[in-house]
């Protein structure tokens, strides 16, 4: 990536944490609460920058820097994912953790939201390093998070196996086993059975409510994935087994596309250690043609920022479900909305995740284990339930899926802080 492109990312992840208080403000408006209660949750309680020095396979020792973020813990202890990128930063982090708490709230959950992050590299790093790295993260943080303090998870370039790092590092700090320090483990360590696709079988469960309250049949629907990654493939593979004809998808090279359909199984098959598949043909297009071609649902599931002003006017699709974080500025969520687009904010489409880790969480701190079918059917019954709350208060209130999902998410919270004295 050239140092333009990297100047743009970072601009554009700060401007995600300013759309990102703008409707944490309009929905604390519409709910009728004063400017105070903003000011205390247009940031989080605490974040925490830390600088993580690593041997590097070559003897160098390179210095690495961190972030983690407390939105608020009002309700419980604070979640939230811990990504490895180069381009993480601290606004970044900041905005991660609050559409956290929006999501903890919308599934009712007993948490607050958190997130972190480091700048690095995975992909041009050893085994080894990202072990190191791991574990130096997690000395650097072990003060701040705890399985009742603040729970982390995986996310974008991490893993069950650098999640088994960290929560090993955990307990040697504190010298006692504590697997529900961390979720997203590999099941011998006390992870939970669906955790791996449990982001993408939510945004299934909700594009299935969201299909039968606009009319559309899940089978023989023609689906568009931006986004092949975890969340993406996994997505593609349940629509496909529902009977959607998936006709496009894309990863880092370019997209796929074919109204006739993909043959999701083969691209599965096909897919390099980095989820990457597109670049094995040579009829690709871009990622923003994809996104413009006609589909009755689309699906980001990438990166921030890909639905704007510039292109809203042009997507064909009648849904739109957002399975990345951030991908539809405000601009273009109103654009949608006014053309009769349905829009399923990213708090509700990729909440299924984070509704999965906590049952890991209580799984840990029972000691009791549930089969993949418990965990799949206590998913679907939450995320059914919080479809209905938003998409209701939408129409009643007159006002986007967006703007609602806030203010279901915010009630929870804000009503933990009255009870508290802090408001």
């Amino acid at each position: 990536m050239s140092q333009q492109s990297q100047v743009m990312d970072v601009q554009e992840k700060n401007g995600v944490l300013q759309r990102t208080q703008q409707v944490i403000r309009l929905a604390l408006r519409k709910m009728g609460y004063e400017e105070a209660v903003y000011e205390l949750l247009k940031e989080p309680l605490r974040i925490l920058t830390v600088r993580i020095p690593v041997k590097m396979d070559n003897g160098e020792v390179k210095v690495f820097t961190g972030y983690r973020a407390q939105h608020n813990d009002a309700v419980g202890p604070t979640k939230g994912g811990v990504r490895f990128h180069p381009n993480v930063t601290e606004e970044e982090v900041k905005a991660l953790s609050m559409w956290m708490s929006m999501k903890c709230g919308i599934a009712d959950l007993p948490y607050g939201g958190g997130k972190g992050g480091v700048q690095c590299d995975p992909q041009s790093m050893s085994s080894r390093e990202l072990e190191l790295l791991s574990r130096g993260y997690v000395h650097a943080i072990s003060q701040l998070v705890g399985p009742t303090k603040d729970i982390p998870a995986p996310d974008v370039y991490t893993n069950s196996q650098i999640m088994a790092w960290m929560m090993d590092e955990y307990s040697r700090i504190r010298e006692f086993d504590s697997p529900g320090f961390i979720t997203g483990k590999p099941l011998v360590l006390g992870g939970s059975k669906g955790r791996e696709s449990s982001t993408a079988l939510g945004v299934t469960i909700v594009l299935s409510e969201a299909c039968k309250v606009i009319g559309i049949p899940v089978a023989g629907s023609r689906i568009i994935i931006q986004g092949f990654g975890n969340a993406g493939s996994f997505l593609a593979k349940f629509l496909h087994d529902a009977g959607a004809k998936v006709i496009g998808i894309s990863d880092a090279y370019g997209a796929l596309y074919d109204p006739e359909g993909l043959d999701i199984d083969y691209l599965l098959e096909r897919r390099d250690s980095f989820g990457m598949v597109t670049n094995l043909f040579p009829n690709r297009i871009t990622n923003e043609q994809l996104l413009i071609q006609d589909c009755d649902i689309l699906v980001p599931a990438a990166i921030e920022n890909q639905i704007t002003e510039a292109n809203a006017a042009q997507i064909k699709a009648k849904m739109v479900i957002e399975a990345a974080n951030g991908p539809t500025t405000m601009q273009a969520t109103q654009i949608l909305t006014d053309r009769g687009v349905l829009l399923v904010p990213d708090v509700l489409g990729s909440a299924g995740g984070v509704v999965v880790s906590y049952f890991e969480w209580v799984q840990n701190n029972q000691g009791y284990y549930w089969s993949e079918e418990e965990v799949n059917e206590k998913l679907e019954k939450i995320l059914i339930s919080s479809f209905h709350k938003i998409y209701e208060t939408s129409r009643e209130e007159k006002i986007d899926m967006r703007l609602s999902a806030y203010i279901i998410g915010l009630k929870k919270m804000v009503e933990a802080m009255k009870w508290r004295g802090w408001i």
